[in-house]
This record gives C-alpha cells, sequence and structure tokens, in this order.
C-alpha cells in the first residue's frame, strides 16, 4: 500500500491542468500541540462535559502519578514528556471515552519510560487500568515496518492484544496520532518509518473500526511526511478550487436545506471537501489528473431519523437529476464497521455533480468515531468488551481476525489475510435462504462458498449466481444470489484455488485442507509401508502397541508416525525397532535370499512380481490416494516391472525396473520400496511414458505422426523437437498411454510410417 510512490506520469497528471508553483510543502490542517499543558481542572472538566458521574478523584490522582513519574523527562521537541500522555487523552476525551481509558491514557508510558511497575499501578489504579497500561506497554515495544515475518508477528501481538480489550486500540491509536502530530522533530529516518507504519497499519486499522475522522488524519500527515511535493500540489489545487467554487458550496446548501424544510424536514446539511491522500489515491487508482475527478466535494444531510433519510432522498431525486450508478445503501446493508448512510450523486447546481451522503445524528457519530461512538462511559452496559459484542460488527471482524490467528501456519499467511481484510472495500452477496455475506470487491464464488462455511468451500463442485451456471472463479457484484454446489465426493479443494481466491479466510482454510489431504496421503502411505515390514517380518502390528511407543519415536501420535514413514523421514524399520526392541530387519534380494540390513547390499532392484503376496504396495496411478509421481524422464506403464523409490518429504517415485536412473540409488538399499501395479480395468487409466522419433523433415511428418497416436487413443503431454541433420528431426515426444501393450502398438504403428525413421521408448 505505498501510495506515496508515484510515477512521473501521475504527477504531471495532477498539474497538468494548471501549473502549480511549489512552494514549501504547507502546513498539515490538523489539531497542533496546545500552547501550555492542559490542567487538572481542564481534564476533568473535558471528561464531566460528556460523562457528569466522572470519577474526579481517579482522574486527579492519575494525573498528579503521571506527572511526578515522568518528572523532568522532555521529548524531542524539548517540551516536558507529560505533555504527550496529557495530549493522548485529550483526544480520547474527544471521543468521550470512558475514566479507565482516561487515565490508561495518562499513564501509558510510565511503566516503559519510568521507575512505575504493574504491582503498583495495579495497587494505586486497579488491576483494570494495570492490564490496559501493560497492554500498552508491550505494544510499544513493536515494530511494525520491518522483516515480512517480524512485521507479521507484530501485527499478531497487536491485534491479539486489542481483542482482549479494545480500549487498548483506542489508546494506541491516539497516541500514534499525536506522536504524527509532533513528527516533525523526530530524527528523518525515523520519520519516515513511523509515517511508512502508520500508512500501512494504523490508518487502515482506524478505518476498520470505523473510525474514519482519525483515519484520514492519520493518512494526511502520513501523506505529508512521506510526499511532501505531492501533498503541496493537492493542497495547492484544492484550496484554489474550493475560492472559486465558494459560492457554489453555500447554495447548495442553502437550496438543499429549503428544499428538505418545505417538505417538513428539519436537516443539518454541510459541505465538505475531500482530503489529500484521498484524492491522490483516487487519481492512482483511476489515472486521471485533478481536474477529471467529479467528487472532490461532498455534502452531508443529517436528519433525525430513517425514514426521513429516504423521504430526503425522494426530496433530492426529484429536485435534481440523477446520476445513474451512484446509489448505495447502507442503512439497509451497513458496512462491516458499522458505516451507515445512503450515498447518492445528483447533476446540481451549475451542472456540478454533488455527492450526497444522507443519515441520522447517531449514523453521522459513529461514522466519524466508529467502534468509539459506543458509549463506553454509561452504567449498566457492562464491559467495553461486552458491548462491543453485542453492538458492533467492526469489533465482530476484529475477533474475527483473531480466529484465523489458530488457523494460519505461518505469521506470513497472517499478514497477508489482515492486510487484505484491512484494505478491500465490499461487495454484498445471498444465499438462497436470503442470508447476507459481505465480502471484499473482486471476490468470486470460491471466497463466497468458505464465508458460507468452510466446509461448503472444501466440497464446491459448481455454483449457480442469480439462478445461472457459472464457473467458481466468476467475480460477483453487488446483490448476487449465489447457491454453492457441493460433493461429499471432494475431499479436499484443488490447490489451485489458493490463487483463485481473494479473501485471506479461503485461502487460509485451502491451504489448511490441502496440508491436511497431503498428510493423510503420506500417512496412508506410511501405513501400508508399515504393515507390509510386519506382514514379511511376521510380525504382529497394533495401533494399541504403537501408542505405547510414541515416546521412542518422539511422536505426538500414530498419523503423526506414519505420515513421517510415508514422507521417507523415518524409515519402517525404526516403527518395528520401537514396538519391538529385538527386531532385525531384512530385505529380500534379487533371487529371494534374505540378508539382515547390517551388511551391504547392491540391490539393483526388488524383486517386484506382480503375483506376490502382501508385501508389496499397490500402485493405482497418478490419481491415487497415495503421494506418488513417475520417473520425470519417461515415466512407467502398467507391464512394466516397477521399483519404488522412496524420497524424504516428496513421497514415492515410481521406475521401470531397466530405468538406468536407479543406478543412482543403489548404494541406498533403505530408500527402495517394493510395489505392484493394481490397475482396475473397468476404469481405466492413463500413465505416463516417453518415446524418441526420428522423422523425416517434410511438410506434414509432424502430422502424421500425431495423427498416428490420436488414432489409436494417445495423448500428447509435451513434444519438443531439436534438427540432427538436414534431413530428419528429432521428436522428444511424452505420451499418456493405458499399459505397455497400448504403447507398443502406437510404436509399432508409427514405424510403419514412411516419414518415421526411427522410434525408441526413453526408459526414465
Amino acid at each position: 500500500m505505498a501510495y506515496w510512490r508515484r510515477s512521473s506520469r501521475q504527477m504531471q497528471a495532477a498539474t497538468d491542468s494548471a501549473p502549480v508553483a511549489l512552494a514549501a510543502p504547507a502546513p498539515v490542517k490538523a489539531a497542533k500541540p496546545r500552547s501550555r499543558m492542559m490542567r487538572q481542572y481542564d481534564l476533568v472538566d473535558r471528561v464531566r462535559a460528556y460523562n457528569p458521574g466522572t470519577n474526579e478523584d481517579l482522574l486527579n490522582r492519575a494525573y498528579v502519578y503521571a506527572m511526578k513519574a515522568h518528572g523532568a523527562q522532555t521529548r524531542a521537541s524539548g517540551d516536558p514528556y507529560f505533555s504527550h500522555p496529557l495530549e493522548v487523552a485529550a483526544i480520547l476525551t474527544d471521543l468521550k471515552l470512558d475514566d479507565a481509558t482516561i487515565v490508561a491514557a495518562l499513564l501509558h508510558d510510565t511503566i516503559e519510560d519510568t521507575e512505575a511497575t504493574r504491582a503498583e499501578i495495579d495497587s494505586v489504579f486497579g488491576p483494570e487500568i494495570g492490564a490496559l497500561v501493560e497492554g500498552l506497554t508491550k505494544l510499544k515495544r513493536l515494530e511494525l515496518v520491518s522483516r515480512e515475518a517480524k512485521q507479521a508477528e507484530n501485527l499478531r501481538k497487536l491485534l491479539l492484544a486489542i481483542s482482549d480489550d479494545v480500549r487498548v486500540l483506542l489508546i494506541k491509536l491516539a497516541d500514534r496520532l499525536h506522536n504524527m502530530r509532533t513528527l516533525e522533530f523526530v530524527a528523518p529516518a525515523a520519520r519516515r518509518r513511523i509515517a511508512e507504519e502508520t500508512l500501512d497499519i494504523y490508518a487502515p486499522l482506524a478505518g476498520r473500526m470505523g473510525m474514519q475522522e482519525m483515519r484520514e488524519e492519520l493518512e494526511e500527515l502520513s501523506f505529508h511526511m512521506l510526499d511532501p511535493e505531492a501533498y503541496a500540489v493537492v493542497m495547492k489545487r484544492l484550496d484554489a478550487l474550493e475560492e472559486r467554487n465558494r459560492n457554489l458550496i453555500g447554495e447548495i446548501e442553502s437550496q438543499l436545506s429549503k428544499n428538505l424544510e418545505k417538505n417538513g424536514m428539519a436537516a443539518h446539511v454541510y459541505g465538505r471537501r475531500k482530503r489529500p491522500f484521498s484524492i491522490w489515491t483516487k487519481m492512482e487508482r483511476k489515472s486521471v489528473g485533478f481536474e477529471q475527478l467529479s467528487d472532490i466535494f461532498g455534502f452531508r444531510v443529517v436528519l433525525d431519523d430513517v425514514e426521513a433519510c429516504y423521504r430526503a432522498l425522494g426530496v433530492v431525486h426529484t429536485t435534481w437529476p440523477v446520476v445513474p450508478g451512484r446509489f448505495k445503501d447502507y442503512i439497509s446493508t451497513p458496512k462491516q464497521n458499522d458505516y451507515r448512510s445512503i450515498h447518492t450523486t445528483v447533476i446540481g447546481p451549475g451542472k456540478q455533480r454533488v455527492e450526497l451522503q444522507i443519515r441520522t445524528a447517531e449514523m453521522d457519530q459513529i461514522a466519524e468515531y466508529g467502534i468509539a461512538a459506543h458509549a463506553f462511559y454509561k452504567e449498566g452496559v457492562g464491559s467495553p468488551t461486552e458491548l462491543l459484542n453485542r453492538e458492533s460488527n467492526a469489533f465482530a471482524w476484529l475477533r474475527h481476525t483473531v480466529e484465523v490467528l489458530s488457523e494460519s501456519a505461518n505469521p506470513e499467511e497472517f499478514l497477508e489475510h489482515t492486510k487484505l481484510e484491512l484494505f478491500h472495500d465490499q461487495v454484498f452477496c445471498f444465499t438462497p435462504k436470503g442470508k447476507l455475506i459481505a465480502l471484499p470487491r473482486q471476490a468470486n464464488v470460491i471466497d463466497f462458498a468458505y464465508a458460507v462455511h468452510t466446509d461448503v468451500g472444501n466440497s464446491a463442485v459448481g455454483c449457480k449466481i442469480n439462478g445461472k451456471f457459472a464457473p467458481l472463479s466468476s467475480e460477483l457484484q453487488n446483490g448476487d444470489e449465489v447457491e454453492v454446489l457441493t460433493s461429499r465426493a471432494q475431499k479436499a479443494p484443488p490447490s489451485a484455488w489458493e490463487s483463485l481466491a481473494v479473501t485471506g479466510k479461503a485461502r487460509a482454510a485451502i491451504r489448511r485442507a490441502t496440508r491436511t489431504a497431503v498428510r493423510d496421503q503420506y500417512a496412508g502411505l506410511g501405513r501400508r509401508i508399515v504393515e507390509r515390514l510386519f506382514a514379511r517380518a511376521k510380525m504382529e502390528y497394533a495401533d494399541d502397541k504403537l501408542k505405547g511407543a510414541l515416546p521412542r519415536l518422539a511422536r505426538a501420535s500414530i498419523d503423526d508416525v506414519m505420515a513421517s514413514v510415508g514422507r521417507g523421514e523415518m524409515r519402517a524399520s525404526d516403527v518395528a525397532r520401537a514396538m519391538y526392541p529385538d527386531y532385525k530387519e531384512e530385505r529380500v534380494g534379487r533371487f529371494g535370499a534374505k540378508r539382515s540390513l547390517a551388511v551391504k547390499l547392491r540391490l539393483k532392484s526388488p524383486p517386484p512380481d506382480p503375483t506376490r503376496g502382501p508385501s508389496a504396495i499397490p500402485i493405482r496411478g497418478i490419481n491415487s490416494d497415495l503421494p506418488i509421481k513417475f520417473a520425470p524422464n519417461g515415466g512407467a506403464v502398467p507391464g512394466d516391472r516397477i521399483v519404488g523409490i522412496v524420497t524424504p518429504g516428496e513421497g514415492i517415485t515410481i521406475y521401470p525396473i531397466q530405468s538406468p536412473a536407479l543406478k543412482d540409488f543403489e548404494e541406498m538399499p533403505e530408500r527402495w520400496l517394493d510395489v505392484r501395479w493394481d490397475v482396475d480395468e473397468s476404469t481405466p487409466q492413463r500413465f505416463p511414458a516417453r518415446i524418441l522419433v526420428d522423422n523425416v523433415n517434410e511438410p506434414g511428418s509432424l502430422a502424421q505422426v500425431a495423427t498416428v497416436i490420436a488414432e489409436h487413443d494417445g495423448n500428447i503431454d509435451n513434444i519438443s523437437m531439436s534438427r540432427r541433420s538436414p534431413d530428419f528431426t528429432e521428436l522428444t515426444i511424452d505420451l499418456e498411454v493405458y499399459d505397455l501393450k497400448h504403447l507398443s502398438a502406437i510404436i509399432a504403428q508409427l514405424r510403419a510410417k514412411a516419414v518415421v525413421a526411427r522410434v525408441e521408448r526413453v526408459n526414465g
């Protein structure tokens, strides 16, 4: 999300319409540090203004304690350090937060930067405030802009801390806001790092919590620091445009108010211009110049109740022409951060596009302050966490994100999921039963299926969108009704879905299901290897007996043991020795002789006779439930005598017994595996093979070769050509055939062609 890294073309687009002389960066129009520190009575008055029942004694004690604790400490600006926690507390009083939050803000740096301890905070102010201060102390040590894994782990800790008590987040955001307001006093290198961190993590997190006012100020301050030149350009253009349209803005406000009043509605109407960062990102996203943007000014219409909002919409639409496609009703379908409002765009006075947001006063409060708009300070509402669990969708998102922690295999996956969730806007779709599912924009049916339930996603095989069959990769639009078709036969989704999914939840679930499926394959293979070893050694195998041997194998479960054997990380003989300490491993040589593995064997291959008993593992083909693959340079087909080579972490590779590649494994008898074909003739499968063809170099010769293969039901998987002489071309053809007889028939027919000089099979 590095919005400040803009191209020269984008910069030109911003300035093409009218040249702008670049002066020193314009000052950010944000609240500045107070000229004097807030006094005790100032703080108490600010809290009492919205909470008459405030505990004044608690606030006074916290003020004095923090001031004494920080003592003569100073900030980089030269101001007393105590001015910082005071400013953080002042920001939180603007959000009308409870006493405990204000006190924790005053004390939030005491454990980290002074002699104060958690035990002392608990004894003086109580464990609730102590927990808040300690949570903030831990967060202060996080550095979110760093290596991916470290950044992900720190973000994980941040979200875990704030999900326990959301007030930790509110104090942290206020702390970051004041630090951004005074960033000019910090060293340049640290200044940039802090601004990047704010733009990447804290501003989107504030937005996701519905705190739009704070998000916009954090974005603007970061933008000003990271790209002062671009900031100056946009601000200069905005100021000029506002000056030019000053009368028009007043006229629109007046007309709207009069029309609504004429229809019996008292409304507060006011215009506001978009923030520089919002305008800059829209220019970047749409690749347009400043003059091409039509919604730089927006108007808010605040009314008494929801019914009045819809009546006002009717008045607006009958007064001015509507711009098609620009109507959104977030009152009936709120955003996940609790935002509710009606959006519409009309052609207003002077044929200017006018963007309107119509909402109630309560909706306006939530739009600006998000989760902070919930009255934490009122009695009888329970703890802030309990209150938000009842009332806030934004907090539900936070809880859901933390749940994903347990599903993420590594920190990078978690970081990917969280950033996706932070930055995406939404589309709203419905199940056939009418349940609303909110998804990020550009989400598809795979994302929808996993949003309904993980089991639905894992077993999805098709879908209907608005009653019509569609691919699972179809991008969803607002209002789509989606029916997901499932099949019990599908236990795990294709791993390729991970690249198609948009949401972090879907990607994490697909990865988890794929890992589970692969592990089950390895465990199945390992069980077959172990059971066949025991059968060959005429020993009894039982899971209960293996369970008692788990400590000797350093594995937590039987499945872990079997998966390790299947992956080649543990030998079956190790399992046997753990269960039967007197066991000595023996292998069957080429001529049926049994020898101990203590004697060095130079086996070209085990004797893979198809008529052998239960010691050979059956091979059923590419779609087997075992993790197998075939020799990379030639494959193997039913009818070949075959041997399996176990590769740690990869499973079994099947080679024909005549493969020259087996010489590489002669000194590693422990990796050889006795295997046999187990092909169901009622459901034939194709197997890989490779042939070399010397072809006469004349027009149509390649077509003749391909025709022979096609007429005999062979499938060409890959083909490569090399010129051996002016008259001949050597073709290397990878085929898929049913068995050795099928392959031999194709080779015989190719040899009968006049354009073919030579055909031979490649034994990989």
